[in-house]
């Protein structure tokens, strides 16, 4: 059951949805509906009731202290707010939550009766992935959209990826077949550097919201926390012979066609093989 505290009249509203968990290295992709929560100062309307789809010893419930005396119980779940941003023709609906733990067909069933409720006609799913990219390039964003037009129109590099996917992926399947436009940006967070936050590649999945919207958003600190986080890597790099050839190997092939997404088998077999040049010690990653 879903509790809504009022639904409000939008202008041609378009959601934008995260999930914590498996679709979200370095929580790259949820800290980007986090900033637009912030920035547009967007009201929460509705609430997804947790009770059939998380497993509470998985995501547990938490404790808080309000006015420092009363206990609030804050449950693992997915919250819709809405957004009014400025100069903007159309109002926008954030979505963001947690990867449910089971029904994950009644799960998009159920977001999507929300979207409907507010006459949202376009989805666009966020995620982000570990990959074999070198953190000096801008980081890749592939995707896939409803139709090839609209991929081609955003430049998408569509994935070739078979194996497991997230709730990212079955929503988008969910949506396209209730009729409603879906798209989604997956940007490639390097795996050598995966411990959040990745500010980089927050900032090139903002881009993309951008042009989706036809829209400029404030960026905040984004751009400066992400020259910093590249900075952080440079000088690891120049202390570490290993991790610097391992970067300008990736740097000579970060221009070929059809950059590929890691499987978890692919990740650990070029993690063990870093590791293995230097001697079996963890590195400099440790400290990301």
């Amino acid at each position: 059951m879903t509790e809504f505290d009022g639904l409000p009249v939008l202008r041609s509203p378009v959601a934008i949805a995260a999930f914590e968990g498996w679709n979200d290295a370095a929580d790259a992709s949820t800290a980007v509906v986090e900033h637009l929560e912030e920035i547009w100062e967007a009201k929460n309307v509705a609430t997804l009731d947790p009770e059939e789809f998380y497993d509470f010893q998985v995501n547990r419930p938490t404790v808080t202290l309000a006015e420092g005396e009363v206990r609030k119980i804050d449950w693992p779940t997915t919250r819709f707010s809405v957004a009014k941003p400025p100069g903007a023709e159309r109002d926008v609906v954030l979505i963001r939550g947690i990867e449910p733990s089971m029904r994950w067909r009644t799960f998009c069933n159920e977001l999507l009766e929300v979207c409907h409720s507010l006459d949202v006609t376009r989805i666009v799913l966020l995620g982000a992935l570990l990959a074999d990219v070198p953190f000096t390039r801008p980081l890749p964003i592939s995707g896939s959209a409803s139709d090839r037009a609209t991929a081609d129109r955003y430049g998408l590099t569509l994935s070739r990826y078979e194996g497991p996917v997230g709730i990212v992926s079955i929503l988008q399947d969910a949506a396209q077949r209730a009729d409603l436009e879906a798209m989604s940006f997956w940007v490639h967070v390097p795996h050598y550097a995966n411990n959040p936050p990745c500010p980089k590649a927050t900032l090139a999945l903002l881009h993309r919201i951008e042009e989706v919207l036809d829209l400029p958003i404030p960026t905040a600190d984004l751009a400066e926390e992400s020259g910093e986080w590249e900075n952080r890597l440079r000088q690891a790099a120049e202390q570490d012979a290993e991790l610097a050839e391992y970067v300008r190997e990736l740097e000579e092939r970060s221009g070929d066609e059809g950059i590929q997404p890691l499987s978890g088998d692919e990740i650990a077999q070029e993690f063990e093989r870093y590791l293995r040049r230097r001697g079996g010690q963890a590195g400099p990653t440790a400290s990301y």
